[in-house]
């Protein structure tokens, strides 16, 4: 089994981390609250960023695992009304670890933190070419129940296809099981991931576009960006 935590630093070209630097000052001074907004020089720097030499095979390089703040959302408006509150940075602290759970399977875990000792965890089964899970084929459905976007609506077929010239940048996933976390006390997230009827609708993945020991640049299958910053 490769070892994910046998991190080599790797530095991005000069290039790339002023447009990081860039990238980082243009959040701050967009403000907190407008971090779900769709800015023209934030898209911008992620634009060039992505088209910048970034840590290769991204999906299963060791610098991938940890913990990482999100900064910034944009296309949020293409998720579900549920799924914008846990992107949404403009009132909460949110955090996407990638960890491995007791049975060594590769999770996905999206935190939103209300306060030091209120939180939601949501947990995803990931899968890569690197810790493969055999659940997790290709989604089928976009995701509208009756023509509702309920759950989200998601790109599949060919919309969906990978991008050959980015090899090992997916990471594919299924939401598993959530709960809100008040001090101890524990309530289940209102949303029945494990029912049949609904698996097929909370499978997803993230194409890793842009990744450096500092920023991570994520495009999700239901065309939302994410701009995450890794915790130490």
């Amino acid at each position: 089994m490769p070892n994910p935590f046998a991190a080599k630093t790797s530095q991005p070209t000069s290039g790339a981390a002023v447009l990081e630097d860039r990238l980082l000052a243009a959040i701050e001074a967009n403000g907190k609250e407008k971090r779900l907004d769709n800015s023209d020089e934030i898209i911008s720097l992620v634009n060039q960023l992505e088209a910048c030499s970034s840590i290769p095979r991204p999906a299963v390089a060791p610098q991938i695992y940890g913990k990482w703040r999100l900064l910034q959302t944009t296309n949020a408006d293409t998720a579900s009304p549920i799924q914008r509150k846990a992107v949404d940075t403009t009132k909460f602290d949110i955090f996407q670890d990638i960890v491995f759970n007791d049975e060594k399977q590769l999770l996905v875990k999206q935190i939103v933190k209300f306060s030091e000792t209120n939180e939601l965890c949501v947990d995803a089964l990931a899968s890569t070419s690197a810790y493969p899970l055999a659940e997790l084929t290709d989604r089928e459905g976009t995701g509208k129940i009756l023509g509702l976007n309920i759950l989200g609506v998601s790109l599949v077929g060919e919309e969906a296809a990978e991008d050959p010239e980015r090899p090992d940048s997916r990471i594919r996933f299924v939401f598993d099981e959530g709960k809100f976390d008040f001090g101890g006390f524990t309530l289940p997230y209102p949303v029945p991931f494990r029912n049949p009827l609904f698996r097929d609708a909370v499978k997803g993945w993230i194409d890793v576009t842009y990744l450096s020991d500092r920023i991570r640049i994520s495009r999700g299958n239901k065309g939302t960006t994410f701009v995450l910053k890794k915790e130490d």
